[in-house]
């Protein structure tokens, strides 16, 4: 009797878990919070969503015929979940055409100029907020005070509690009210923000949807979570004067959003649980210190961004040993 083998590349053990699983599963832990933003701002943030999704989509079939390239990829989910996650990255007061300059750069700069999906080595949604974010610092800073069920399309704007906080330091030489405001607010959503920096308890019931269905790990946000919490705590320890409490910086500004949606992207973050603990502790101590010392009052975005660079730095000094090989300090010795 003749057997037959059958040879293939890697990866020889597989999941259930496709891309399509993973960016709609993605999505649905999304909707809560979403739904949040709709409720506070309005047809404002219905606008602002839909137009980023459908823009995102637009530029991807764009570059896909430039290419020469099937449409299949848009099938995926992946250019529909970089434009919810712009959109919750963004005040829902911003014009449309920013938006469309957005999704451009997410897509285009982002995304397929490294090839599209799978090589790109920062988070897109994160490379478009910062380039509004440097390009139309007052549009990408004006945040709307929330109107629950509002129709209209009309805005008052106020500070977030980051803002008012790092002014209240600059002004006053203390935190201010904002830092022991009462927390129940920004868990639910109501206060001013983007889509994505406000009802952080419903980010987070998202996140713990991403975990049991194991779509993502613990590691990355739990290593981010607890950095930001400790460290802020410790500060705050310290000196309360000028320091907000760690609850304070756990529920406010982008870090549920940041730590269980834009932290734990496949492509740009480490592979192995080692390194994503080391990502996620990165990511907690840049968030911190932008926090605390740097120009802006919020430091996610730049954080996630800044230790996207050093993934492959990280994958390169936590990969597993190679069976049957020594280690470097074997191999040294």
């Amino acid at each position: 009797m003749i057997m037959s083998t059958v040879l293939a590349p890697s990866p020889h053990v597989r999941s259930s878990v496709t891309i399509e699983t993973a960016m709609y599963g993605v999505i649905i832990a999304l909707l809560p919070g979403a739904l949040v933003g709709a409720y506070y701002f309005g047809l404002n943030a219905l606008k602002v969503m839909t137009i980023s999704i459908l823009a995102c989509l637009a530029f991807e079939a764009m570059v896909l015929k430039i290419r020469g390239m099937d449409m299949s990829p848009l099938k995926d989910g992946s250019a529909v979940l970089t434009g919810l996650l712009l959109a919750m990255n963004l005040p829902s007061n911003i014009p449309w055409w920013m938006i469309v300059m957005g999704a451009i750069v997410a897509i285009g700069i982002g995304k397929q100029v490294y090839g599209g999906l799978g090589y790109n080595p920062f988070n897109p949604a994160l490379v478009a907020r910062v380039f509004l974010l440097i390009s139309f610092p007052v549009a990408m800073t004006s945040w709307p005070v929330p109107k629950p069920l509002s129709f209209s399309l009309d805005t008052i704007t106020g500070a977030t509690p980051l803002g008012a906080m790092k002014t209240s330091l600059m002004m006053e030489g203390n935190v201010g009210a904002a830092a022991n405001m009462n927390l129940v607010d920004p868990l639910i959503g109501n206060m001013g923000g983007s889509l994505g920096e406000i009802g952080a308890l419903a980010l987070a019931l998202g996140g713990i949807y991403l975990l049991v269905r194991k779509i993502i790990t613990w590691h990355i946000p739990v290593s981010f979570l607890a950095t930001v919490f400790g460290m802020t705590g410790i500060y705050w320890l310290i000196n309360p004067e000028l320091y907000a409490p760690p609850t304070f910086h756990l529920v406010t500004g982008g870090l549920m959003l940041g730590a269980f949606f834009m932290a734990t992207d496949y492509v740009t973050s480490p592979v192995t649980g080692k390194g994503m603990v080391i990502f996620g502790i990165g990511c907690g101590v840049l968030t911190v210190f932008i926090r605390l010392f740097g120009g802006y009052p919020e430091g996610v975005s730049f954080a996630i961004l800044l230790m996207n660079a050093a993934t492959p730095i990280i994958d390169r000094y936590t990969r597993p040993r190679v069976f049957g090989y020594p280690t470097r300090k074997e191999a040294r010795a």
